[in-house]
């Protein structure tokens, strides 16, 4: 896949500049896929990648070019290039529930400086967004800190820090953070109705907040684990003997299993064992 960035021959520091919010979108495994199905994926992708166009399109954002099953938009907005992004993931989400195997994008966003040359964009500003995207989850989004500083007071996402990442050609770190895709739809900053836009309130179909199913589950789960350990100590002092405590416990972990929340990775539940 030839890289979206990459300057066209010439004299670069000819072209105009301006400044842009950079969309990059590619399919995960999309290799395999073809390999297993290639009629039945080359289809799939059109009309997933249709429903991606439409949200940027509706968002006010430009497609700039796609490639294999590559896409490169532009916003005006970083805030409307948030919500394109998050509304597309959901829109292709609900497709995958009746599609087997599922096909999942992963978005990169930047907000950067760019070269024009005609309807095409070039640069670091390019080569970070695809860089991010890179480390979007698949069906997730990734921003970089430029645009999180621009949307965090203005949407209600979640929003989870990764890290600082070094990145090809780039001389200084960038900061990324990973949305919470599945959470609700924001309360806030709602983009301006236009021709074809849904009604405020029918955009997305409501979903329980992850962030909070998953906090409220760590909190059942230290609270057991401090009533096991108490537990544990009045069994070894009254009679060390008779290891009685296992039933509490037993019963313990069938209740957190009970309530785990249902699609949740272990790794979003406790950050420390994710690997980047």
């Amino acid at each position: 896949m030839t890289d979206p960035g990459t300057a066209p021959a010439g004299n670069p520091d000819s072209l105009p500049r301006k400044l842009t919010t950079i969309f990059c979108a590619d399919v995960q495994g999309y290799s395999a896929l073809v390999e297993a199905d290639e009629v039945g994926t080359v289809a799939r992708l059109k009309l997933y990648r249709a429903d991606m166009i439409a949200e940027i399109e509706r968002h006010h954002g430009r497609v700039v070019n796609t490639w294999g099953d590559g896409l490169l938009a532009e916003f005006p907005s970083p805030v409307e290039a948030v919500f394109a992004a998050v509304e597309a993931q959901r829109r292709i989400a609900q497709r995958n529930l009746d599609a087997r195997p599922a096909m999942h994008f992963r978005v990169g966003i930047n907000l950067g400086d760019v070269m024009v040359d005609g309807n095409d964009l070039y640069g670091d500003g390019v080569n970070i967004a695809a860089r991010l995207e890179s480390l979007a989850e698949p069906g997730g989004v990734c921003i970089s800190g430029a645009v999180f500083e621009q949307v965090r007071k203005k949407l209600d996402f979640g929003f989870d820090f990764i890290g600082t990442r070094e990145i090809k050609n780039i001389a200084d770190p960038v900061a990324a953070y990973r949305i919470q895709v599945d959470g609700n739809a924001p309360a806030k900053a709602q983009p301006e109705s236009h021709p074809g836009s849904l009604p405020a309130g029918q955009q997305s179909a409501p979903v329980l907040d992850e962030a909070a199913r998953i906090r409220k589950w760590r909190q059942t789960a230290w609270r057991a684990a401090v009533l096991c350990g108490f537990l544990l100590i009045i069994n070894l002092v009254t009679s060390p003997r008779s290891l009685w405590f296992f039933w509490p416990l037993l019963g313990f972990s069938m209740l957190l299993l009970v309530r785990y929340p249902m699609g949740v990775h272990p790794s979003r539940m406790w950050p420390l064992w994710r690997k980047d």
